[in-house]
């Protein structure tokens, strides 16, 4: 059978609240976030491994809150009185700026403005920040007096949800049979989900299938965890 010309079109993921699936993994971040208002010094750490869903939640609080989101690359060119002037605040990946003089000096020029306007801050790493390598002791001790939440590496139960929700949005339909076979195989990332479900699409679609495990096979052997 020729195989079906498959267009490579953008597909953009859901950020809302209700496309967040909350688990054991991610239930208590969830409900920090939730509860923003009553955050000490109106900052706080959102800290997981990289497919956790850090850059979600943080955009489900920018829509709670009309954040202005950042990333650390941003920091050095960005005004920290004016980005203050937000609602609210979001750095993601801040311990990516850690060695980097003025970038740290950017991120407590920030914070402090923020902290002087009563702006919520939240700040996205992978680690808490005492891992994170910072050369400005003042940063340092800024950071560490926020409070934090943790996210887990997604559990089970969060990454059948995310498998099932994202087969739906491409109208591809996985069986319980081909979930329990997915499962086991895949790599507990979110990120690697995504493009897990993303290629298999195109392979069902290439070869003109429902998806099943000859695709789920193809697919791992291209993209292995």
């Amino acid at each position: 059978m020729p195989e079906q010309l498959v267009l490579d079109l953008p597909f953009r993921a859901a950020m809302g609240r209700d496309d967040f699936f909350v688990s054991d993994a991610n239930a208590a971040a969830v409900a920090g976030i939730d509860g923003w208002r009553d955050w000490p010094g109106a900052k706080m750490l959102l800290v997981g491994p990289r497919g956790a869903g850090k850059t979600h939640l943080a955009h489900v609080f920018a829509a709670q809150t009309g954040a202005r989101i950042l990333s650390a690359a941003d920091l050095p060119m960005a005004d920290p009185a004016t980005e203050a002037e937000a609602k609210a605040l979001v750095v993601e990946d801040a311990d990516t700026l850690a060695g980097d003089l003025p970038a740290e000096e950017a991120l407590f020029h920030l914070h402090n403005a923020a902290a002087a306007r009563g702006t919520a801050l939240l700040v996205t790493a992978a680690a808490a920040p005492q891992r994170w390598g910072l050369r400005l002791p003042d940063l340092q001790s800024r950071m560490q007096q926020a409070g934090q939440l943790t996210l887990a590496a997604p559990d089970d139960a969060l990454v059948t949800a995310v498998l099932i929700k994202l087969a739906a949005d491409r109208q591809m339909a996985l069986t319980p049979a081909l979930l329990a076979y997915i499962l086991p195989r895949i790599d507990r990332s979110l990120a690697f989900v995504q493009a897990f479900v993303a290629a298999l699409d195109a392979e069902a679609l290439a070869a003109k299938q429902k998806p099943g495990t000859r695709h789920v096979r193809a697919v791992l052997a291209r993209h292995p965890e």
